[in-house]
């Protein structure tokens, strides 16, 4: 079985792009030794389920939307919203699932968010 192991995302504003992943979900970023400007994306402990990726500049890549875990979805709406990014899709019920909701950042990359909730309906 194949499994996602990287991810990329591009933004015009890589400085903005940084400061909103910070803030809301405290990713560090790392700029590499490339020759680009490229960042290292740590997205949490890696003995943890999940994976990282990098940054750089250009537009954003919109065929692919990276769904990331929260442990209180609502709270990291308002973090969201709080640091410029928008809501695509409000939050709705994955029965058995969880709680999920789509956004954009603030440079235009779309992402979900999903809260672990095997009761949701």
């Amino acid at each position: 079985m194949s499994r996602v192991i990287w991810f990329d995302m591009r933004a015009q504003d890589p400085q903005k792009a940084i400061d909103f992943y910070t803030r809301v979900f405290k990713w560090d970023f790392k700029k590499s030794n490339m020759p680009m400007d490229y960042w290292l994306i740590t997205t949490g402990d890696p003995k943890t389920p999940g994976i990282d990726g990098g940054l750089t500049q250009g537009e954003p890549i919109r065929p692919v939307v990276n769904t990331i875990a929260v442990e209180d979805l609502t709270t990291t709406i308002e973090k969201v919203q709080l640091y410029g990014g928008k809501v695509i899709s409000p939050r709705s019920a994955i029965p058995g699932v969880g709680w999920f909701a789509s956004f954009e950042d603030p440079t235009r990359n779309q992402f979900g968010l999903e809260q672990n909730d095997p009761s949701a309906h």
